[in-house]
């Protein structure tokens, strides 16, 4: 997967957020888990767009390293909702399976470019 399809992979995921997120039931609870994971998940796909755009190797080694931490929450958020059991099962099953792959990629190719980085400078 080259990063133009893993750029659109991972808007298609905030995307299913967005929607997810606007399908929850009013009430505290949901409004404010709602809003955490819209933040964490539609940032995964923000940061990782910029990490692409990175001035170097050590930029971009940050950036994805906030891509990582962006998905990382956005699981956390999305297993909280599942454990509860709120909303839709079926979309946040995907949601969750969505962010756990996600956030490997992002964690191999952050291991990637430091092993790059580590190797140039030997």
């Amino acid at each position: 997967m080259d990063k133009r399809d893993l750029e659109k992979r991972s808007k298609q995921f905030a995307l299913r957020i967005i929607k997810f997120v606007a399908s929850l039931p009013e009430n505290q609870i949901t409004n404010v888990m709602g809003y955490q994971l819209l933040k964490a998940g539609t940032s995964v796909g923000a940061n990782y767009r910029e990490a692409n755009r990175a001035e170097s190797r050590n930029d971009f080694i940050h950036k994805i390293g906030v891509v990582e931490k962006e998905a990382s929450e956005s699981q956390y958020w999305l297993e909280l909702f599942d454990e509860a059991d709120i909303s839709d099962v079926t979309e946040r099953r995907w949601l969750l399976q969505e962010s756990g792959e996600l956030f490997a990629i992002f964690v191999a190719s952050g291991r990637t470019a430091k092993a790059n980085r580590n190797a140039q400078r030997r």
